[in-house]
């Protein structure tokens, strides 16, 4: 890693309410106020966090690219000086709506990543991505993959062509998948020599049951931190030199001062 400076990357397994986007919106807002007090430089939610992950309801839910929910999000970010990257539904204009991340950044700009490979069955209720996801945060370069994404050796192979630091993917992964994606992510990380992070669900959501276990893999692509099972937690990801370690904050209660203004 040729970037000398330590980042810390909070990845945030969150209750979410189905197709509540104005309670999940509170329940990120909190998140975030609590992962900046405690450092984070970023917050990474799941996939599809803001509205669950409800493929029948996607058209209906998408999101435009000017969504309130979206401004709520960028103001977040500017107050607390941390990146938010949150999982939606987003309005395609020319088609079914896109699997996408809304990449918030502290200067009030945002920009969006959106899924490239889909699970079977979601190409029935969703389009694809075709461009990678590389943010710069601090001169850590981090590369985002949504859920499906990272099972495609090429994602992976791409970002590490791009000189990624970090691969970051949010997910859903259920318990019964759990161990085959935590054999993918590791493999990723110990041939690509970078951390790979996850942040994973701990709701019920679009049928599935979750499983939590957010965490992230060294270079040797041993688990070097890993949140409690599904425990509503930040998993605080440092990086340093390429070197990851960390701790988890259990969210047993949200700060009271997270709210949304009309």
């Amino acid at each position: 890693m040729t970037n000398s400076q330590a980042i810390t990357i909070a990845l945030a397994q969150l209750p979410v309410t189905k197709a509540a986007v104005n309670d999940n919106l509170r329940t990120h807002l909190a998140y975030i106020e609590r992962a900046a007090a405690l450092g984070a430089n970023v917050v990474a939610f799941p996939e599809l966090s803001l509205t669950g992950y409800e493929l029948a309801l996607l058209s209906q839910l998408a999101m435009p690219r000017d969504d309130a929910a979206f401004a709520a999000l960028i103001a977040a970010a500017v107050a607390n000086n941390t990146v938010v990257i949150a999982g939606c539904p987003l309005h395609n204009p020319n088609g079914k709506p896109y699997i996408a991340a809304v990449i918030c950044f502290p200067n009030g700009e945002h920009t969006f990543y959106l899924k490239q490979h889909l699970h079977e069955g979601e190409d029935v209720y969703c389009a694809p991505g075709s461009e990678s996801g590389l943010i710069n945060v601090n001169g850590t370069r981090i590369a985002l993959a949504v859920c499906a994404d990272f099972t495609h050796p090429n994602h992976a192979a791409t970002a590490a062509a791009q000189q990624a630091d970090v691969y970051l993917a949010s997910a859903l992964i259920s318990p019964g998948g759990y161990a085959k994606d935590a054999e993918l992510l590791a493999a990723i990380a110990k041939r690509h020599q970078l951390p790979v992070l996850l942040a994973n669900h701990v709701s019920t959501t679009g049928g599935w049951q979750t499983c939590g276990n957010s965490g992230g893999w060294n270079v040797a692509g041993e688990l070097a931190v890993s949140a409690h099972g599904t425990q509503p937690s930040l998993v605080l990801c440092h990086i340093h030199h390429g070197v990851l370690s960390g701790g988890v904050e259990v969210m047993t209660h949200l700060p009271s001062k997270a709210f949304i203004t009309d």
